[in-house]
């Protein structure tokens, strides 16, 4: 039984490594003493024994020890290590030594061997391996997160096949895992690469259907294909998404623009007639003097960079640039949450009864503004 020592008030000025476990009869692991006068010069009381650890036996030391050497434990340090070190050998070394002991894999294992075989020093046939080990990981029911299709997303684009990139969007997607804009990339570019505009759109609409918003790399891919395939349709509906979503672009992007506008095709499309009050109205409506009506006119473009002047007119050509405007939607999406959020932080005030205007006012507003 440990014994209950209680020190006296002189014996406070101890230091508590002077302190020790004091057992009676055999050694037992765990020992404590309760000082009651040292109470309250010690954080790590224990409220329900009121006694404080003092000191860890060796069977704690040498169960701790035997924690950290499991071999599930030890797999996943060295597995680590390979992974700081881009040591892809030597992963799959302990990967296969790992199957032939029946050493269980947990998801994190396997999402360090799937992306050690896409790092760069990888070869072909480590690429062909990790499509094995993730079939071994659904063999043994570990569910896959976005970490595990996005490697796999970059192993398939790296080995030429934006198809199989594809599908594993698609299998991500049919589990519930929203992709992110790093999943879509590789497979886009992949696309784009082998001049495939088909499932280039294909994969462009999964995108937007899934609510991943393009950035100019994205868009300025798409884009460069359909320039050098003449699609002026796909080129025109391109530029007005680069300017709904991006405002302005690098100077590479800039180029792709321009040397458009001074093709053959670019030349070619466009309409004879058009009818003028539609124009107007989409011009209204959509702001920025964007109408929507598609290529108005034929023949070569002029084409040239410029200034603007202080009053915001062009020094080459001389017209006045308009005012960029949210499109109605985002106008209308706007009013409402400003109106929502007046609401919320003027909930005293009585703001819906307070309001002047009504939302299609606000919105109203913002486009005669």
């Amino acid at each position: 039984m440990p014994l209950a020592i209680s020190l006296r008030s002189s014996l406070i000025r101890w230091p508590p490594s002077l302190l020790f476990s004091v057992t009676h009869g055999a050694r037992r692991a765990n020992q404590h003493i309760y000082c009651p006068s040292l109470r309250h010069n010690f954080k790590h009381l224990n409220p329900s024994t009121n006694s404080f650890p003092l000191c860890t036996t060796s069977a704690d030391k040498r169960s701790k020890k035997a924690r950290r050497e499991t071999p599930e434990n030890l797999l996943r340090h060295q597995l680590d290590l390979c992974s700081k070190h881009g040591d892809v050998s030597e992963a799959l070394r302990l990967y296969d030594s790992a199957r032939a002991g029946s050493i269980p894999l947990s998801l994190h294992q396997y999402n360090v061997l799937l992306y050690l075989c896409s790092h760069p020093s990888a070869t072909s046939s480590d690429a062909e391996r990790a499509l094995d080990i993730f079939r071994q990981m659904s063999i043994d029911g570990i569910t896959p997160n976005e970490a595990t299709f996005t490697t796999l997303i970059r192993l398939a684009a790296a080995r030429g096949d934006p198809d199989l990139a594809f599908q594993f969007i698609k299998t991500m997607s049919s589990a519930g895992i929203t992709p992110r804009l790093r999943s879509y990339g590789p497979a886009l570019f992949g696309f784009c690469n082998k001049g495939d505009v088909k499932k280039a759109h294909q994969l462009e609409f999964h995108m937007v259907e899934a609510e991943v918003a393009a950035e100019e790399l994205e868009l300025a891919a798409l884009f460069r294909l359909n320039s050098q395939l003449g699609r002026g349709e796909d080129v025109y509906r391109l530029l007005h998404r680069m300017r709904t979503e991006l405002r302005n672009v690098s100077e590479t992007t800039a180029e792709l623009i321009e040397a458009w506008f001074q093709t053959e095709p670019a030349a070619r499309f466009g309409f004879q007639e058009w009818d003028v009050d539609k124009v107007n109205e989409g011009v209204s409506k959509g702001g920025g003097g964007w109408h929507g009506q598609g290529w108005l006119g034929k023949g070569p473009w002029s084409v040239g960079r410029s200034e603007m002047d202080k009053e915001g007119v062009c020094r080459r050509c001389g017209d006045r640039m308009i005012c960029i405007d949210i499109d109605p939607v985002e106008t209308e999406v706007f009013a409402r949450s400003l109106a929502q959020l007046a609401s919320k932080k003027e909930v005293k005030a009585d703001f819906a009864g307070f309001q002047l205007v009504d939302v299609r006012s606000i919105s109203d507003f913002f486009h005669l503004a």
